[in-house]
């Protein structure tokens, strides 16, 4: 209970609140992207599962992350750079988003090529479970800011 009186705590959660909102954004986002793909009958449904997930999503990541913290053991080593469990997650993690939203972007603005509209609709339970995968993502990548810079594991639960 010392981060009660802690100048640096407040500093520390202050500055993982002003980063879990702006991280929580890009979650929110691609939330409303992929529940926009689904007839509008469901969209609010997929919404508010979704985000109901993430947050049950984020909290058990959340509690996970002192064990991530511990994967700094080197794996392999790529050109002279030891690469750790962590770094996998995070790599992993990376190519994944950046993949994830060249393919939306484009979807988005260009559609298929060659496809007028021969596009098969997603189906509701695929939303949930891209959603899903997106939001593990996320919270790893926030996760990366919480804890694997530094900051004591007294205060990760703080962004609860």
């Amino acid at each position: 209970m010392d981060w009660i009186t802690s100048p640096e705590a407040w500093i520390a959660f202050a500055t993982l609140l002003a980063l879990e909102i702006v991280l929580g954004i890009d979650n929110v986002v691609f939330i409303s992207i992929l529940a926009g793909k689904l007839p509008a009958n469901q969209q609010a449904k997929a919404r508010y599962l979704g985000l109901a997930l993430a947050m049950v999503t984020r909290i058990i990541l959340l509690f996970s992350i002192s064990w991530m913290v511990r994967l700094t053991a080197p794996l392999f080593t790529v050109f002279g750079v030891e690469i750790s469990g962590r770094d996998l997650i995070l790599i992993v993690g990376g190519l994944f988003l950046i993949g994830k939203s060249t393919h939306e972007i484009h979807q988005k603005l260009e559609g298929e090529r060659g496809q007028v509209s021969a596009r098969v609709a997603p189906t509701f339970t695929g939303v949930i479970v891209q959603i899903l995968l997106l939001d593990v993502v996320f919270s790893l990548d926030s996760g990366d800011h919480r804890g694997w810079h530094g900051q004591s594991g007294s205060a990760l639960w703080l962004p609860l």
